[in-house]
């Protein structure tokens, strides 16, 4: 197969390891003196806020409780007036709402002016202020994508603020941060990380670069996350997320995705459903749903051996068929105790608003193969 061309961009700079975030202060300090630091994690920023003021950098704090929203990207950015450089600390939600703030502060306005489908979608037309990501969590990724998902509980919608420009100057990820997530944010954001190393993988846009990322993340999750799960203090389990949830967000930020991500978008803007349990939950479901498909009507895909090469890593065994890695990512599931959708309140009544929005979601065009709304009907109602 000829390779395309292809390009791939990320954060200016990657900082890995255990303890790394002692080099928070002096790194936030090459980028000024006023900092905005906006946190999900409340009281566990004090050893963060002791490196920056260490350093020489005055600090205002925000707290990020939820997911992030028009609302307090704004209210977030109104306090920040007049900072030189924006920190995202704690999970994607922090992170995304770090990244939007810092291309406010740069291009003034407001979120709408920006936001596609409920906005204006205005370009970005200045780099945003510097942004320092740090995370707690090991599954989004948020840290190396140019992109931050807002959600507008009046439109029912999360949409994406996006630009070059938002990628982070620095990512700092430091697997000790990890340590205190809790067994329920350990396995829903490990589930998003596996996805976002798996769609890419698959899907109708990849490329070398992607694909060698997408291969050692899957294999250090396939053999990590479980045992982080069981085992919270388990460093080197703890390690392996971290470095697969960044090499998903590379990914998926170089890539495409596909219909977990196309479904999980619209689902999580219209019920308060965890982004990565929703992703849990679709992802065997889709990896079935994808391979039946492609063997009915594209049985010459490369996507089938990729679902194969898949299946083999994730089992260890040399004989497994591309369907024995969608059991393999259903057992896991099981084990991590995702439930199913409808404890967020979806019903079946509710599958024909969900279907069209996921068709649109442009996620879904990155599926390596187009599903009919016949099984992506299938695939919700096996989730709930």
């Amino acid at each position: 197969m000829n390779i395309g061309a292809f390009e791939f961009a990320t954060a200016s700079r990657i900082v890995f390891g255990a303890g790394s975030a002692d080099k928070a202060g002096k790194i936030v300090a090459g980028f000024g003196r006023r900092a905005l630091l906006l946190s999900g994690v409340p009281d566990g920023e004090a050893a963060l806020l002791a490196s920056m003021e260490a350093a020489g950098v005055q600090c205002v704090v925000v707290l990020i409780g939820g997911e992030p929203s028009v609302d307090s990207v704004r209210e977030a950015a109104n306090v920040g007036d007049g900072v030189d450089v924006v920190v995202g600390f704690g999970g994607g939600s922090a992170i995304d709402s770090a990244k939007a703030v810092a291309a406010l502060l740069a291009n003034g306005g407001d979120p709408l002016d920006y936001l596609e489908i409920i906005g204006r979608g205005k370009p970005l037309t200045r780099p945003s202020l510097p942004c320092v990501a740090i995370p707690t969590t090991a599954g989004t990724g948020a840290e190396v994508t140019r992109n931050a998902v807002l959600g507008s509980p009046q439109h029912r919608v999360k949409v994406s603020l996006r630009s070059p420009f938002m990628l982070p100057r620095v990512a700092l990820i430091d697997p000790l941060l990890t340590l205190t997530a809790p067994p329920g944010i350990t396995a829903a954001t490990g589930l998003d990380a596996l996805t976002q190393c798996i769609e890419p993988y698959v899907c109708n846009r990849p490329n070398p670069l992607t694909d060698a990322l997408c291969m050692e993340g899957i294999r250090r999750a396939a053999r990590s996350l479980a045992r982080a799960f069981r085992n919270g203090e388990d460093l080197e389990a703890r390690e392996d997320m971290c470095v697969a949830s960044l090499f998903g967000g590379l990914a998926l930020a170089n890539a495409k995705l596909g219909a977990v991500h196309g479904f999980a978008g619209p689902i999580g803007g219209m019920f308060p459903a965890p982004h990565g349990a929703v992703c849990g939950r679709l992802l065997p479901l889709v990896m079935s749903a994808n391979i039946a498909a492609l063997r009915e009507r594209d049985l010459e895909s490369a996507a089938l051996v990729r679902y194969a090469a898949i299946a083999k890593l994730v089992t260890g065994r040399e004989d497994a068929e591309p369907q024995d890695g969608a059991k393999w990512v259903q057992e896991l599931v099981k084990e991590l105790g995702i439930p199913p959708l409808s404890r967020y309140g979806i019903g079946g009544a509710d599958l024909d608003g969900i279907i069209p929005k996921g068709e649109a979601a442009s996620s879904m065009q990155g599926n390596p193969i187009k599903l009919t709304p016949g099984e992506l009907r299938s695939v919700l109602a096996a989730s709930l």
